[in-house]
């Protein structure tokens, strides 16, 4: 069986190589991996450096024309993806990959087929105390996604979801920018997915840091969760 961990980049030269170094040192419980990574039309010289990491075996490098958004380069990244099993890892070193082991359990486990990983549900870790706002903002979404989806979630604006392949296969996205994760939820949630969470430690950025999500990419994520509350998959 093998582990696909897709890493959306854009503007990520100073944490490219070590995320990439923090991803293969994580023991993944016997599977296969494979790295896949889209580079979203970057200009600060992180292309030149994924056409040097390029070259590892165990790494397949997509760079997109132009910048498109995290949800195009994620989802392109899961076209190219050929693993049973895939992740979603940014590469800013928010979310720690000593923890992919955690969140793709539940789907070997067989009793899951989607599981997030929640900020808020209190990981021993911890996670580096930020804006007030922002949260209240993940936490405002998440209570309507959860409206519309009928799911319990406590993080659905989460970066780190696993899902298994035959889930990803229907999922069919069209977000471009962070209305990525409502619709991955809402779609989710519509194709009746076996759905788990469990707890993450998280380290957040700062704006100056180089954080690119913002109020417009709220209000985006409004327009997306009504807009597939009603969703019909397709059958594949």
């Amino acid at each position: 069986m093998k582990l696909s961990i897709i890493i959306p980049a854009y503007n990520e030269q100073k944490t490219i190589r070590t995320i990439l170094a923090r991803v293969r040192s994580v023991d993944l419980l016997g599977l296969d991996r494979e790295i896949v990574i889209v580079d979203d039309g970057s200009t600060d010289g992180t292309r030149e450096i994924l056409e040097e990491l390029g070259k590892e075996p165990d790494v397949r490098v997509f760079l997109q024309p132009k910048n498109r958004g995290k949800g195009a380069a994620v989802w392109r990244g899961m076209q190219e993806a050929t693993g049973d099993i895939m992740v979603i890892q940014d590469a800013d070193l928010e979310y720690d990959p000593a923890e992919l082991p955690q969140l793709i359990d539940p789907i070997l486990r067989g009793v899951a087929d989607v599981v997030f990983g929640s900020r808020f549900l209190g990981s021993p870790r911890g996670h580096r105390v930020l804006y007030f706002w922002h949260s209240v903002g993940n936490r405002m979404l998440t209570l309507l996604s959860n409206m519309f989806s009928d799911l319990n979630l406590t993080d659905m604006e989460t970066c780190y979801k696993a899902m298994a392949r035959d889930v990803v296969r229907r999922l069919d996205l069209r977000s471009q920018r962070f209305g990525i994760e409502p619709e991955i939820t809402c779609k989710v949630a519509r194709l009746r997915a076996r759905v788990y969470e469990i707890p993450i430690s998280y380290n957040g950025r700062t704006y100056a840091e180089g954080k690119k999500i913002g109020f417009k990419d709220a209000v985006q994520a409004v327009w997306v969760i009504l807009r597939y509350a009603w969703w019909t998959p397709s059958e594949r």
